[in-house]
């Protein structure tokens, strides 16, 4: 992700109840711990957003920050080929475990986690803005177990 892709992110991500804000993935984008990928497909005569995918690396854990599919787009296999591009590119570089929250009410997002192997660990009250819990889902590499 570059600056060029900032509106068509912020204008796709606006369909979430916790959307980021402009400034909030350009601090991330400038963070050295932190990576933002968007994908694209061809469409007449110009590449389209379709979604994009935001994760901090420290040390062997990640942290997934921000996922997000273009509403039109969504339940065609975006969301899982984003996770498997984040698992494979943490893989390269020796991540272990893996953490996010997400909405407790957002089952989609949810199951698509499941699909990848996190699991619950916790319920963080009222965690978006006061308004929802955040259920914590971690993931340990699969291929790190007994090598710890």
């Amino acid at each position: 992700m570059d600056p060029k892709d900032l509106d068509e992110a912020l204008s796709m991500a606006a369909s979430s109840p916790n959307a980021w804000s402009k400034n909030m993935f350009v601090e991330e984008m400038r963070s050295p711990f932190s990576h933002c990928f968007v994908m694209r497909v061809e469409e007449i005569s110009r590449h389209q957003v379709v979604g994009f995918i935001c994760f901090r690396n420290v040390g062997d854990e990640s942290e997934l920050l921000n996922i997000c599919v273009h509403p039109q787009h969504r339940q065609s296999g975006i969301g899982k080929k984003l996770m498997k591009f984040y698992i494979d590119f943490c893989h390269q570089i020796d991540i272990r475990r893996f953490h996010l929250e997400v909405d407790v009410s957002n089952h989609p997002a949810i199951h698509l986690y499941q699909l990848f192997s996190y699991q619950s660990v916790g319920v963080r009250r009222n965690f978006y803005e006061g308004r929802s819990d955040g259920l914590r889902m971690t993931r340990r590499d699969l291929n790190q177990i007994g090598k710890d």
